[in-house]
């Protein structure tokens, strides 16, 4: 990356930190070594392997065998939900999710209607909430497995998990969680929510891409199918040779999360405060989402009369998104904002900042300026548009 680039794209991924890094380098020469098997070199790749899963573990406050490791988000949200509702589906095929959650958690339940499953599909309100007494009167004696997001990708809402798993809870119907944008970025305690299934990314929170992990509850009837086959690791639920490195890797970036959420948290908040400020201040900006119940490393605006390609490029050397990084390539207007009652232009016009741990004040003060003029500038290229 170029040094004059400022990175506010955090959302889409994190460095990876410099003593995670360390420990990939040093576990490529000494643990390199497949974890079943139970030579001396085996053992040691295994001990990696569960010394990370206390990490995690300790993070989340769980037993370590609640844990099941995967490639990413995408394939635990797809081992949960898939797994969760094919686990259940002797009990009943009714499922509930919201059209606002990431594309790894809506495409599989369009897979799963295409299977014969039904699914309530819980708009939120204009500013991306899910009002628990909406949800609560979405459920039928048939519902068995419900996914509703922690922090949402694209605006940072962050949804009533307490409440709607207690609802859950008390209905015994298996509650996911996509909390991706969430571990290791705000506290998560799951002795204390009501949540059965959890899904995590390594990239998220500084730690290396292509590995993740599933919190399974220990409780009757909290259980998946598998979707891979092919071995008896991680309990026969996620078969496949364990990556020890990306394994370690993850168990240290959740050791140093848990040392230093309320620190992040707080330059986070001071980060958006100081953005926000800068931004309000442009004609017809307006914030998607809610900034009093958002996650503050995530910051969404749209603006009247300007297209978001546009934008994108006269905000360079700043790297921010659109949207969702999934959908990056896409000319369609987000399907998050369009739920959130946004029109066509408003919501292509979106740009969503986000911040992490070396993000300065002064680059989101100089991101605000660049986008004030950016606006201006594109403005006074183009003719006034109805929105």
């Amino acid at each position: 990356m170029k040094d004059d680039l400022i990175y506010l794209d955090y959302a889409a991924s994190t460095p990876v930190d410099p003593r995670v890094a360390e420990l990939l380098l040093d576990c490529h020469r000494t643990r390199f070594a497949n974890p079943s098997s139970n030579h001396a070199a085996g053992r040691k790749s295994r001990a990696s392997i569960e010394h990370a899963a206390g990490q995690l573990s300790a993070l989340l406050n769980v037993d370590p065998k609640t844990l099941i490791w995967t490639s990413g988000a995408t394939e635990s949200d797809n081992l949960a939900i898939a797994g969760g509702a094919r686990y259940r589906a002797h009990r009943g095929k009714h499922l509930v999710t919201m059209p606002t959650e990431h594309k790894a958690v809506t495409d599989v339940f369009h897979m799963l209607e295409k299977q014969g499953f039904e699914v309530t599909w819980l708009n939120p309100a204009d500013n991306g909430l899910l009002d628990p007494a909406d949800f609560a009167a979405a459920l039928r004696a048939d519902t068995q497995l419900v996914s509703i997001m922690y922090v949402n990708n694209e605006t940072g809402v962050m949804q009533d998990i307490p409440a709607i798993g207690a609802i859950c809870r008390e209905r015994d119907i298996l509650f996911h969680v996509d909390a991706a944008q969430a571990v290791g970025k705000i506290p998560i305690d799951l002795q204390e929510l009501p949540v059965d299934l959890l899904s995590l990314t390594g990239h998220k929170f500084y730690g290396p891409k292509g590995i993740g992990a599933l919190y399974i509850a220990d409780r009757p009837g909290c259980r998946v199918e598998p979707i891979l086959f092919g071995g008896g690791q991680q309990r026969r639920i996620r078969p496949g040779t364990l990556p020890a490195d990306l394994i370690a890797g993850l168990g240290l970036a959740a050791e140093i999360a848990s040392s230093r959420i309320d620190a992040d948290l707080d330059h986070l908040t001071d980060l958006r405060h100081a953005l926000w400020a800068g931004i309000d201040e442009v004609d017809g900006v307006l914030v998607n989402g809610d900034l009093d119940a958002g996650f503050p490393g995530i910051l969404s605006v749209s603006v009247d009369n300007v297209d978001g390609e546009s934008l994108l490029l006269e905000l360079e050397p700043i790297c921010v998104a659109t949207g969702s990084a999934c959908n990056a390539l896409s000319q369609e207007p987000s399907y998050v904002l369009r739920a959130l009652g946004r029109s066509d232009l408003l919501a292509q016009s979106a740009i969503r900042f986000s911040f992490g741990r070396p993000t300065r004040r002064e680059d989101v003060e100089f991101a605000a300026r660049r986008y004030g003029e950016a606006v201006a500038r594109l403005r006074s290229l183009a003719p006034e548009v109805t929105t």
